[in-house]
């Protein structure tokens, strides 16, 4: 009998992205500190991927100490521009601040997932997309965030490109469920081969 799944985040664009898969799992936000880790993850000048890799290792570990029993999977994705990592935004102004920076350049995303069984990690992958925005103007700017906003300050960078925010940006390269915040297909192709879902 396969083990139960369980996503260790609270991040409903990832479960609706295996739900839609035909995955029957549960949620449960793993509760850490993740802006003091990452501070200090940069502190320690380690690279933007070590630093998604790590926090969604941890996410996936401190659910998988409570649920052994299960496959838990932790994400995390973090946004790399001009060789700094980027937290959401915390404030309208502030993702405001963000799009500013990022108009007319291309940033890069990585989305982690770490898979843990028996209280393990048993499995990673980073992937990586680059989006390049347009040079939108002010005007639309500000109509954008008076729309969207709060929704927006949920993902890193200040838009969600499965909304309106797809029309800020001129071309991407890299997968879309990726760019979502979850490496979908690696990890599909993993829990098939180990058996943890149908094949």
């Amino acid at each position: 009998m396969a083990p139960p799944i369980i996503l260790a985040s609270g991040s409903t664009i990832r479960r609706q992205l295996l739900e839609a898969a035909g995955l029957s799992v549960r949620t449960q936000a793993a509760r850490i500190d993740e802006d003091t880790i990452r501070s200090s993850l940069v502190h320690e000048a380690a690279s933007p991927r070590d630093i998604a890799d790590t926090l969604a290792e941890m996410k996936a570990v401190r659910v998988a100490d409570r649920h052994p029993d299960a496959v838990v999977i932790g994400c995390d994705q973090v946004l790399e521009f001009q060789n700094k990592v980027w937290a959401k935004p915390e404030s309208l102004q502030e993702a405001q601040g963000q799009l500013v920076l990022l108009r007319g350049n291309t940033h890069r995303l990585l989305s982690a997932v770490v898979v843990c069984h028996q209280g393990q990690p048993v499995w990673r992958h980073v992937g990586t997309a680059r989006l390049t925005m347009r040079n939108f103007s002010d005007g639309y700017l500000a109509g954008y965030l008076a729309r969207n906003w709060p929704q927006v300050g949920q993902s890193v960078g200040g838009y969600k490109l499965e909304e309106e925010g797809v029309r800020l940006f001129s071309a991407i390269e890299g997968d879309h469920f990726t760019i979502l915040g979850l490496p979908l297909l690696p990890l599909l192709s993993y829990l098939t081969l180990r058996g943890f879902i149908e094949s």
